[in-house]
């Protein structure tokens, strides 16, 4: 009988003891949660605190007088502007803002520099080119320039921007690049069908002053001329694609010689984008494409559809002067 006691105490100690063990286990993996939670939310709020002390955000929301919002774990923040200022219809059916019509530019602490922005301008028409100039002299590039959609009116691009620098100069470039939009606006609250001035329907282009402004032979056609630089690049099969296969730069005038147009497409290595951007803008030439024409060519090219209006001979000069800055940043890049 005493030995059954005893083997009885001895097991509803043990009981004891089990449960008070599975309590201390239970209680440590409560702290522990409690201690990896706290240290994620620590982490989370040093990390955000960090990436809004190396930006300064409050300064890019001051400076561009948008509201941003940081996302901690990418270390960007984003300021966005939606364009609710004008009805947009796309298939016969009004977009909201929401759906893809907000202008947006996101920052980020740089590497080398400072900090390093890009972003996406939603512009009418009419806009495009007044903030293009003001991106390219405000510490912006300009990447893209395209349309996102079919059946859009009015109709509405998409023009791409980048940079890098001092966060401050960064965005007062967006900022610059956005009001440049709004002054558009304020002059003509509905967006223009047309560039000003009437293009004359039957052409009569003298070929031999542009021959001279542009040193190459013109290819005529109905009062019109034609000219095409060719240049080179090499496809993933080794093939190289050529003028005749479309890598080439042309320029084709109509209309006459004291009232013409110009319209043609710059193909242009990347580090030559920017400087050709500025030289036919600072002409008063319209930029009304950015985009590729091509994948995995080498070296990588890209197109920049133009249009202006004016004299011949003053067209014909802006061209060449976007042509001899292209070679120019051609043999810099030579030379490094």
């Amino acid at each position: 009988m005493v030995d059954a006691v005893e083997i009885f105490s001895k097991r509803l100690m043990f009981s004891f003891v089990f449960v008070a063990l599975s309590q201390v286990n239970l209680l440590r993996k409560r702290v522990h949660m409690k201690i990896v939670y706290v240290l994620t939310l620590s982490f989370l709020t040093v990390s955000l605190n960090a990436a809004e002390a190396k930006l300064d955000t409050k300064k890019i929301e001051q400076i561009t007088g948008l509201t941003g919002k940081m996302n901690a774990e990418e270390g960007v923040f984003k300021v966005t502007s939606p364009r609710n200022d004008m009805k947009v219809t796309v298939d016969n059916w009004q977009m909201p803002p929401f759906m893809g019509l907000t202008s947006w530019a996101a920052f980020k602490a740089g590497e080398k520099d400072e900090a390093m922005v890009m972003g996406d301008l939603v512009l009418f028409q009419d806009e495009v080119n007044a903030v293009m100039s003001a991106a390219l002299n405000n510490a912006l590039s300009v990447t893209a320039l395209h349309n996102h959609f079919f059946f859009d009116q009015p109709k509405v691009y998409f023009m791409h921007i980048g940079g890098e620098g001092k966060a401050e100069d960064l965005a007062k470039g967006v900022k610059a690049a956005l009001d440049a939009a709004k002054q558009v606006r304020a002059k003509n609250a509905q967006p223009a069908n047309a560039f000003s001035g009437e293009i004359p329907g039957q052409s009569s282009i003298s070929a031999e002053p542009l021959q001279v402004a542009l040193s190459a032979k013109a290819e005529a056609k109905d009062g019109m001329a034609k000219f095409v630089f060719g240049r080179t690049t090499k496809m993933p099969c080794g093939c190289e694609a050529t003028k005749e296969m479309g890598v080439n730069t042309w320029a084709a005038f109509a209309g006459t010689d004291g009232n013409a147009v110009v319209d043609g497409d710059f193909a242009v290595l990347e580090n030559e984008l920017q400087p050709v951007l500025k030289s036919l803008r600072n002409s008063g030439i319209n930029i009304v494409a950015i985009h590729h024409h091509m994948t995995q060519e080498t070296p990588r090219t890209l197109f920049l559809h133009y249009w202006g209006k004016g004299k011949a001979t003053d067209l014909a000069a802006s061209v060449a002067g976007a042509l001899n800055v292209q070679r120019r940043s051609q043999q810099t890049a030579s030379a490094q």
